[in-house]
C-alpha cells in the first residue's frame, strides 16, 4: 500500500493533465476505458483508479506516461510542460 506524498505543484499539473489525456483519448474512442489503458501497457488497475481519485497517492509512475507519447500522439511537451496542443500534428 503507498502512503500519501506531497508531490509539487508541478507533478500534480503533469498528473492532471495525463488524466486529461486518457479521458480525452477514451471520449475519441481511441480507448475503450481506463481499465484498458491498464491492460495494455501493464498498470495495477486500483493502484491507477486511487490515484485519480487523489492526486497526492504515491503510485503514479512515469512510465504511465511513454505510451501516451508513443502509441496515441500525446505531445511530450504538452504532457510535461503544459505547452502547446494535447496532440502532436501529423
Amino acid at each position: 500500500m503507498s502512503r500519501t506524498r506531497v508531490y509539487t505543484e508541478d507533478t500534480i499539473a503533469i498528473i492532471s493533465r495525463f488524466f486529461a489525456a486518457v479521458d480525452a483519448l477514451i471520449a475519441m474512442k481511441k480507448l475503450k476505458s481506463m481499465g484498458t489503458y491498464c491492460r495494455l501497457y501493464g498498470i495495477d488497475k486500483s493502484n491507477f483508479y486511487a490515484q485519480k481519485r487523489d492526486y497526492n497517492k504515491g503510485h503514479f509512475q512515469v512510465s504511465w506516461l511513454v505510451p501516451l507519447a508513443k502509441d496515441f500522439n500525446v505531445s511530450s511537451d504538452w504532457v510535461l510542460l503544459g505547452k502547446g496542443d494535447m496532440f502532436k500534428k501529423s
